[in-house]
């Protein structure tokens, strides 16, 4: 019998990736296209849906089966905000009026003044996301479209939608909306639905006319079929037969994490091994880093992001800390260093050890600095860094606070670099983890095995002080690409199946990497130092708000 085949569509921060997977979760060919951010002002990030829709047609992986092999396609995307007019055509979002700039990316903190408003009323619906409104969230984002271009905007927009959200209508025409992304990231609450009260006390309770139209007033979970399948027009776009199956969407991160947190990992002695789903947390590591843990029933975290219904894994509820920055931040640090020039010189120098490549020169080369065969974690301990570069998401979300770097000088620049790599790029992005981690179990999550994904998962320094910092295990799937993964089983579960999308995700383990346990104390001593950063960073605040 001839295989048959699912795709997977991932749009990411800055390109669309798509994926050929077999019955069996296998991954056959991958491709990329790069995507357009615009920065218009300070804190403004925006995309334009139509060329995302355009990559997503044109970065093709079918080319070499029949069409009819392949029976589903699902999507994923970050939880960026698409606003379209009543003839579904792109709506303009920010002061230069550009039709095409339609996207108000997810990482945009311009709302960070209506997210705080938000907070300060204290509605119930904070309860769901740990107490405290984030900027990267749909409600004060709509709030500063309609308070800062109701003419340009507000007044023509027919149409708000989650990027995912965007991509199933434009694949099928149907309005039905996915749980994970109404959950997540707009207060929707299932069963009961939409909180008038809500939109009503934040000055949006245009949103919930004919029966909240704008914002969906039918909804399903992940992967549950939309609509006919494909339409004639989206299946001519994407090479693939009208009526090929489409799975309800999901935000990237939840959909790294459904395809890495059901690996199998009976025969490695992990302390997860035959306990529920509940004692993972799968860590999807990019651009931002995305904390996903699930529980069987509702658990409240202060400052992280849930309980979410049905948002990952149906009828599982989710609990999501993150950080704004991580993948973002290393570019950032190192690209911007003094001693970048020289960097890139030496990587091309050891081209034939680490491809040329300056993350795996920079790894190189910090174990070499090691003496006598110690671990790397303890180069630079005099070196502390607070990395909330773009704010804190969780546990304190607080987008208001900034990076911190205390260090002894050196006066070598490359030798800095390395150093300041390894920190904030490393133990204090971790550290950060272990902030998150702590917050998560005070709550209730027994969490005892992290399951990672994401471009930095595949960095082997990044994986190891994740797991020397923690003290837990760290689990690396097989396929490495778990997002792609996860995206393509969305097309996967049809009716006639009956099958629990984390059935479908029973991966073979590719790695397990134990904690050092020798180095507890250390990051022990590190981590009560990093709490005294935030201290200390609140103690500088108030002194210079005083009058």
């Amino acid at each position: 019998m001839a295989e048959v085949y699912y795709v997977g569509v991932d749009v990411g921060t800055a390109s669309v990736r798509a994926a050929l997977v077999t019955r069996a979760g296998l991954l056959q060919s991958t491709a990329e296209e790069p995507i357009s951010i615009w920065e218009p002002q300070a804190d403004h990030y925006v995309q334009s849906s139509a060329e995302i829709w355009e990559k997503c047609c044109s970065v093709r992986v079918t080319q070499h089966v029949e069409r009819s092999q392949v029976r589903g396609i699902g999507f994923d995307a970050t939880c960026s905000l698409v606003v379209l007019d009543q003839s579904f055509q792109p709506v303009p979002v920010s002061q230069d009026g550009d039709r095409q700039r339609n996207v108000v990316m997810w990482m945009d903190h311009r709302a960070e003044e209506q997210a705080a408003c938000i907070t300060n009323a204290g509605h119930r619906v904070l309860n769901r996301v740990g107490g405290v409104m984030s900027p990267e969230m749909q409600p004060p984002k709509l709030l500063w479209l309609k308070e800062n271009l109701k003419e340009r905007c507000w007044n023509k927009a027919a149409h708000f939608f989650d990027l995912p959200d965007f991509l199933s209508w434009k694949a099928t025409g149907s309005l039905t909306r996915s749980l994970c992304t109404l959950v997540c990231k707009w207060t929707y609450c299932p069963p009961e639905g939409w909180d008038a009260s809500f939109w009503t006390s934040i000055g949006l309770e245009d949103l919930l006319e004919n029966n909240s139209s704008k914002i969906g007033s039918v909804t399903c979970p992940p992967g549950s079929p939309l609509g006919d399948g494909l339409t004639r027009e989206a299946a001519a776009d994407l090479g693939l037969d009208p009526g090929t199956a489409v799975g309800a969407s999901l935000i990237d991160a939840h959909a790294g994490g459904l395809g890495v947190i059901g690996a199998d990992v009976k025969g490695f002695l992990l302390p997860c091994e035959d306990q529920p789903i509940t004692t993972r947390m799968a860590m999807i590591c990019g651009t931002s880093t995305c904390h996903m843990a699930i529980s069987e029933q509702a658990l409240f975290v202060p400052g992280v992001w849930g309980p979410c219904l049905s948002a990952m894994v149906p009828g599982m509820w989710l609990n999501e800390g993150g950080q704004s920055a991580t993948g973002r931040l290393i570019d950032h640090v190192v690209k911007g260093h003094a001693a970048y020039a020289q960097l890139q010189e030496r990587a091309r120098q050891s081209l034939p050890f680490t491809g040329g490549n300056i993350y795996s020169y920079l790894n190189s080369h910090l174990s070499s600095m090691v003496n006598d065969g110690s671990a790397v974690d303890l180069l630079g301990s005099s070196l502390h860094v607070w990395p909330d570069f773009h704010g804190n998401r969780s546990p304190l979300a607080d987008p208001t606070l900034k990076g911190m770097v205390r260090e002894h000088y050196s006066k070598h620049q490359l030798i800095r670099l390395h150093i300041i790599y390894l920190k904030i790029v490393y133990s204090h992005n971790l550290l950060g983890t272990l902030h998150i981690l702590d917050a998560m179990r005070e709550a209730g999550h027994d969490i005892r095995t992290l399951f990672l994904c994401g471009g930095l998962s595949k960095n082997a320094l990044f994986v190891q002080i994740h797991a020397n910092a923690t003290g837990l295990p760290v689990v690396l799937p097989d396929q490495m690409e778990a997002v792609l993964i996860g995206a393509a089983v969305l097309g996967h579960r049809r009716p006639e199946t009956e099958c629990a999308l984390h059935d479908l995700l029973n991966d073979i383990l590719g790695k397990v990497v134990q904690p050092d346990r020798e180095l507890q104390s250390f990051y022990e001593r590190k981590y009560k130092v990093f709490l005294k950063l935030f201290a200390h960073q609140r103690e500088y605040q108030a002194i210079m708000n005083q009058r």
